[in-house]
């Protein structure tokens, strides 16, 4: 249950930093004033920084590391919509184009933050 709990709060914030990378371009060409929010845009920008650092450091992402724990290692019990969100987060792909991708994200959330700056404080 707990390990079910970790995935879908990692799934959030999964989703949060995709989101933004949509919502904050949209906004700006819409005129919605909250995707200037400095705020919003400091944890964004923090978040998919965090991601890239830990990648090319090589560190693996510490809630897949306390879910795999909390499930006793790979392939432990989970619920139906657990087994759902674990196949739209973990891909099965080399570590390396997961480094690359979060790196130009990273590098695209500087970008968007020039380009829509955010609202001064």
């Amino acid at each position: 249950m707990l390990a079910d709990l970790v995935l879908v709060l990692h799934a959030g914030i999964a989703a949060f930093i995709a989101a933004g990378f949509l919502l904050v371009p949209a906004g700006a060409a819409l005129g919605w004033r909250w995707v200037r929010r400095r705020r919003l845009r400091q944890f964004h920008a923090g978040a998919i920084l965090f991601v890239a650092l830990e990648a090319l450091a090589g560190v693996a992402c510490p809630l897949t590391v306390l879910e795999d724990s909390l499930r006793g290692s790979v392939g432990g019990e989970a619920g139906f919509v657990a087994r759902w969100l674990a196949r739209l987060l973990y891909w099965d792909l080399p570590a390396a184009c997961f480094t690359l991708a979060y790196v130009l994200l990273a590098l695209l959330a500087a970008w968007l933050w020039r380009s829509v700056p955010p609202q001064a404080p």
